[in-house]
């Protein structure tokens, strides 16, 4: 993991390299220059959403006995009431409280998102924006590498306080038919009661398209690898999506006061999700540096998921020294991470005058690990510095507002002329007959 510093003018290409999330180390997760290169992900990804939308069924349970070795059909691709009973039973009783715990701190921080429709009469002109719930919404929940079973919570919850009326639940089955037991065990929690066998790009055409099995849904939220994410690119008009979600990233801003060994974990905490992670420590301390570097070093043997943190950590990691307070906080702003974490003495002040993150975490006792599981706000954020145009996912990713114009004779006369001579500007004869006419009698 380097150690760099925002003003030595050798350290600034590496630094902007992390900012346009690019790889620092010459040996890349995906070396293709000693291989033909007949197919890219995009190439392979346009190919499945084509043949899900032309062939329905048939494209869809060729591909999932293709990439998940399950011999899918109509009358299996449904999760059963039984299975989802069996998960729910299989479950330690201690990790079913803190799924319960977690439902309840991620519902009650979605409730205090939700607007309210108002209406408001101003001399016969009645103007009102009424906020409704999305229909149908497809939620897709990884389970390649690893399942999430937070990431159910995290798309569920926000879903039924919108009020949304039909949940479908896809993610990916094993070669043996199973589905992961947690993952069933929560959205039997939450009342989920459809569940499809079906992951992948083929799973988001799925469900945008719909087929005779799967059901066609306005919306698709959840995350999942690059073909995942490249499907609700392409389908993206025929259904709407939550967004473009990339690998994990955190910065981790001290002043130098924090413990050493509790910095260093929340760096591989982020680490471990991904080769492509990106794990990052500002301070104005070069001394605490090397204590974290040291830390890393120390910490990084023992975990389950060592190779994939020490890629990221080599990959996209950083120890980085600023001078001032002011030069931290310009590094965050260009970096717009998804997760920003501030530990130091005085977390708001430190946290004042940045406008860029995703989520932020202030003080000693609050790291990453409490948003990604239960502590209430939503660990669906933007990736990539799209932070800096977007936000988490939210109740607002399910719902719509419809705004309503309601004129009585007089106020519609009153803006006649006026839309007469705004019609005419444009050009738009017909606009301006139709407001004449109001006029005229």
């Amino acid at each position: 993991m380097r150690i760099l510093k925002y003003t030595r003018s050798q350290d600034q290409n590496l630094i902007q390299k992390l900012i346009r999330r690019e790889s620092l180390s010459l040996k890349t997760s995906t070396n293709f220059s000693n291989q033909k290169k007949t197919s890219t992900p995009e190439m392979i990804v346009e190919k499945i959403v084509d043949a899900v939308r032309r062939q329905g069924d048939s494209a869809l349970f060729y591909y999932t006995r293709k990439f998940d070795g399950f011999q899918i059909h109509e009358h299996n691709c449904r999760v059963t009431k039984e299975e989802v009973r069996k998960a729910t039973q299989s479950i330690p009783i201690k990790l079913k409280h803190a799924f319960q715990k977690a439902i309840k701190n991620i519902r009650r921080f979605h409730e205090q998102e939700m607007p309210r429709s108002w209406s408001k009469n101003m001399h016969g002109k009645n103007i009102e924006q009424k906020w409704v719930p999305i229909d149908k919404v497809g939620l897709y929940v990884p389970g390649g590498m690893a399942a999430y079973p937070s990431s159910v919570m995290m798309n569920v919850i926000p879903a039924q306080v919108a009020g949304v009326s039909e949940l479908i639940l896809a993610t990916p089955v094993k070669k043996d038919g199973k589905v992961n037991s947690a993952v069933l065990a929560v959205a039997e929690l939450l009342g989920v009661q459809t569940i499809f066998k079906i992951g992948g790009a083929q799973a988001i055409a799925a469900l945008a398209y719909g087929t005779k099995s799967i059901p066609k849904v306005d919306k698709i939220t959840g995350p999942g690898n690059i073909f995942v994410a490249l499907a609700k690119q392409k389908i993206f008009g025929i259904a709407g999506i939550d967004g473009f979600t990339g690998p994990s990233e955190v910065i981790v801003i001290s002043d130098g006061k924090a413990y050493p060994a509790w910095i260093a974990a929340d760096l591989l905490a982020q680490a471990e999700h991904d080769v492509m992670a990106m794990p990052i420590l500002i301070s104005t301390s070069m001394n605490f540096l090397k204590k974290v570097f040291e830390e890393i070093e120390r910490q990084i043997k023992n975990l389950n998921r060592k190779a994939i943190a020490e890629q990221a950590i080599r990959d996209r990691g950083a120890l980085i020294f600023c001078k001032n307070i002011q030069q931290v906080k310009n590094l965050v702003n260009q970096f717009s991470p998804e997760h920003l974490q501030i530990v130091c003495e005085d977390p708001r002040h430190w946290f004042d005058g940045i406008r860029q993150a995703g989520a932020v975490f202030l003080g000693e006792y609050t790291p990453v690990v409490f948003g990604d599981f239960i502590a209430g706000p939503n660990h669906v954020l933007p990736t990539g510095g799209s932070g800096r145009f977007s936000s988490g996912l939210s109740v607002f990713d399910f719902l719509k507002h419809i705004n309503i114009l309601e004129l009585k004779k007089n106020e519609s006369f009153k803006l006649g002329l006026e839309a007469i001579y705004l019609a005419e500007s444009e050009g738009l004869t017909a606009h301006a007959q139709s407001a004449l006419f109001r006029m005229s009698r």
